[in-house]
């Protein structure tokens, strides 16, 4: 039996606490065994020597807009953005037209992610029909078809009363409710932070409190029900408080931050950049500041890209008529990087542990072998060289969509490796790459 060795990294599973050196050996789909391999005479052999070497990168919270929007990003773009960036799985949202609201939608997706992904994509049902708040969604059976969790996102499920019966179902289903928080009449018309930024230019401000409000609120709608509950992309200081209280009382909540919410302020709205209107809306360094001590302080445990393809010609519209969204699958990896590892906030094992065992338990993944190296697991590996430099180039993405504001940053760090399911998909050195045996795996 052929086997793919990785040899000589640094390999960081914080599942199993492991950070050191040692050998994977990958065989039929799976981790066929860790530490010291012998290589056999058909073994095939990628020198791993300087890089680290962790489980497949999860991101559990992008827009892959089919069906219905295709012209911003498929499925197909999308995960194969996802291997350039470095991650094995995504799970996508639903808020694509129609609605993924039902299960034969979500078989839908999981056929054309068989057919045409590079990674493995799972799909999140919406929590009610249409995403419109009114009615319940068949959540049972999305369930049963693949649904690894549910939300409303692109929008609140506004109303307490709907809100207790969607936590009622979601409990009952296992899964965990993912809500964006956003109160609707706080935040109508609103377009940016509401702050000085947002009154010199005229535009309408989208305040903290709509956001810290829905958290506090379902909060204690869910202190009846102990369905498990994530926030979804927190952006206020106020915030991360309210998550630290609630898990201090033991309460099954969770949150996590995206790259743009650790990285830029409402400064970069200055000259009406459309590329930096997202929802939620950049704030003050104030806000950065509480969202990395919520990260240091394990109160935001999971890190997701929110990855929103748009079109450049909706971009070029003016600031109030242009969509909300940021991409940034292609290179979250480094962006966390420069927020979080390069200043000292975390180690490479906290990082990690935010970028795939923990969303895997947010989503079951780790249910199916993923999110850990642990023998018998997926083969699911991301390889990581910690010190190359280079330059972002949006022209270069693999997804289908250019809305970052990142063209032209100089970052350190990249992912050079991608393998799913014992598959290679993407290496940027083949000179690593030793084949032993007639045909390399």
């Amino acid at each position: 039996m052929s086997r793919l060795i990785i040899r000589g990294g640094r390999v960081v599973d914080p599942s199993q606490n492991l950070d050191g050196q040692a050998d994977i050996a990958l065989a039929e789909g799976r981790v066929a065994a860790i530490g010291r391999i012998d290589v056999g005479p058909d073994d095939n052999v990628i020198d791993a020597e300087g890089l680290i070497v962790t489980p497949g990168l999860i991101d559990p919270h992008v827009h892959l807009r089919e069906p219905g929007e295709e012209d911003r990003e498929t499925i197909k773009t999308g995960s194969e953005a996802a291997v350039n960036g470095g991650f094995t799985t995504v799970c996508c949202m639903p808020n694509t037209q129609p609605a993924i609201d039902d299960d034969s939608k979500v078989e839908f997706i999981l056929r054309q992610a068989g057919r045409y992904g590079s990674c493995r994509v799972h799909p999140i049902g919406a929590a009610t029909k249409q995403r419109k708040g009114e009615e319940l969604a068949e959540m049972g059976l999305m369930a049963e078809a693949g649904a690894v969790a549910f939300t409303d996102d692109g929008g609140c499920v506004a109303s307490p009363g709907m809100m207790r019966r969607v936590l009622t179902y979601v409990h009952m289903t296992g899964k965990c409710f993912m809500q964006h928080c956003q109160e609707p009449t706080l935040t109508a018309g609103s377009v940016m932070h509401a702050g000085a930024n947002s009154m010199r230019l005229g535009l309408k401000g989208w305040p903290r409190v709509a956001e810290e409000l829905i958290i506090e609120r379902d909060i204690r709608l869910n202190r009846s029900f102990g369905c498990r509950y994530h926030a979804q992309h927190i952006s206020s200081g106020g915030s991360v408080e309210i998550v630290a209280r609630a898990r201090a009382e033991g309460q099954p909540v969770t949150t996590e931050v995206s790259p743009h919410h650790l990285l830029l302020t409402d400064d970069l709205c200055r000259d009406y950049n459309t590329l930096a209107k997202v929802n939620p809306p950049l704030r003050e360094q104030v806000d950065i500041d509480a969202l990395i001590q919520g990260i240091k302080d394990g109160v935001i445990t999971i890190l997701a890209t929110d990855h929103a393809p748009h079109s450049l010609e909706s971009k070029q519209l003016e600031f109030a008529q242009a969509p909300f969204g940021i991409i940034s699958l292609d290179c979250a990896l480094p962006l966390y990087m420069k927020a979080l590892i390069e200043p000292g906030h975390v180690d490479w094992p906290a990082l990690i542990a935010m970028m795939t065992i923990n969303p895997a338990r947010l989503c079951d993944l780790d249910q199916q072998g993923l999110g850990s190296l642990v023998v018998s697991s997926a083969a699911d590996v991301t390889l990581i060289d910690p010190d190359q430099r280079w330059t972002i180039r949006v022209d270069e993405f693999m997804s289908k969509s250019r809305n970052a504001p990142y063209d032209g940053w100089d970052v350190t760090g990249r992912a050079v490796g991608v393998i799913v399911g014992g598959e290679m998909k993407m290496l940027r050195d083949e000179s690593r790459l030793r084949c032993k045996a007639a045909t390399c795996s």
